[in-house]
């Protein structure tokens, strides 16, 4: 099973892009490399700040949580622009096997969450289908509308930003992984160490983290860029902010957090915490003169934050990493995250 998750950044440039439809001049900003949101203009200093991603549910995890998951994985791409989600548009595609009972406690917490984030479900579709499984059952968007000198993409990152990081590495991979295997997590690990990482699910999510980040200002007052770091993990999220922005960032190993019990889950997985699903972990550019002010602001709230790095002028979209004191080397990240195939080989040697 090769290829599992995201297609390839290749694919994405070769035939993705180039076939995107009619043209309209309405869009400012459209698909691209680390670009999550699209941005539309409304007329009149109006945007209409647009986000997708996959509806899954994870029966091993629960309708709720499964719920949550979701609805904050959507969200928590939508406010990395800066701008709070308003709308949700949700297609339903259910494997046969899922009962009514178990879906209509999802869509409960998909409704109930959605209602504290504030955003209201305007559309969508629902039905049952052969070939459809878990745990992607479906796709569903957010939108929400800003003036046009409110919204942030990853491309506005600037020249001198420091780089910050919240949270640690590899967040969702160790969360889920030990949700879907508690046994093997805890016979390997030890029961506090698994209690731990399942206790890691509830941290991945960044829409605090950008709501909180983007208080102190944005743009030339503070915050140009977010950017949340999904598939791929930290450096693949870097990337593609250096990417998307065109710009060289500079980034320290030994700065990024990963903490033990990350590491210890990762490791036994097979997995680099560095370069796995981390949805919970925010990236944030921000001039060098605020992110001391975005730093204590976000940990005033509980959410750990440290700078990892910095931005250099545009060279062509570079990470370059340092470590140990060493000539910064360029990173150059793998076609997939490792996490969908050791995912898979779990489930293959019947993990419990």
């Amino acid at each position: 099973m090769k290829g599992l998750g995201k297609v390839d950044r290749d694919f994405l440039a070769r035939t993705l892009v180039k076939n995107l439809g009619a043209k309209n001049e309405s869009v400012i900003v459209g698909p691209g490399m680390g670009l999550d949101n699209a941005v539309i203009s409304l007329g009149r200093g109006k945007v209409m700040v647009v986000t997708a991603d996959p509806i899954s549910i994870i029966p091993e995890i629960g309708m709720e949580d499964s719920a949550w998951l979701t609805v904050h994985e959507i969200a928590s791409d939508l406010a990395t622009s800066a701008v709070r989600p308003e709308f949700a548009v949700l297609d339903y595609n259910l494997p046969p096997s899922l009962s009514s009972e178990d879906f209509e406690r999802y869509v409960k917490a998909v409704g109930k969450e959605c209602a504290e984030l504030g955003v209201a479900i305007v559309a969508g579709h629902t039905g049952r289908y052969p070939g459809s499984g878990f745990t992607v059952v479906g796709g569903g968007m957010m939108m929400g509308i800003s003036s046009s000198k409110s919204y942030l993409t990853p491309a506005m990152v600037r020249e001198g930003d420091d780089i910050i990081m919240t949270k640690g590495s590899a967040i969702e991979a160790t969360a889920v992984l030990a949700r879907m295997f508690p046994r093997t997590v805890e016979g390997e690990l030890g029961k506090h160490a698994a209690k731990r990482a399942a206790g890691y699910f509830r941290l991945a999510s960044t829409f605090e983290d950008a709501m909180v980040a983007s208080s102190v200002g944005i743009r030339s007052e503070g915050v140009t860029s977010m950017h949340d770091a999904t598939e791929g993990g930290v450096l693949g999220g870097l990337f593609e902010l250096a990417q998307s922005s065109g710009r060289t960032l500079t980034v320290d190993v030994k700065k990024i957090m990963v903490s033990a019990d990350s590491s210890a889950v990762c490791k036994l997985f097979g997995l680099d915490p560095l370069v796995t699903l981390s949805e919970g972990t925010l990236l944030i550019a921000c001039r060098p003169h605020r992110s001391g002010d975005v730093v204590e602001r976000l940990e005033r709230r509980r959410i750990a934050a440290c700078v990892v790095g910095s931005a250099g002028g545009r060279a062509g979209g570079r990470l370059m990493l340092r470590e140990d004191g060493s000539k910064a080397r360029e990173y150059s990240p793998p076609k997939f995250d490792g996490y969908w195939q050791a995912y898979a080989n779990a489930l293959e040697k019947k993990w419990k």
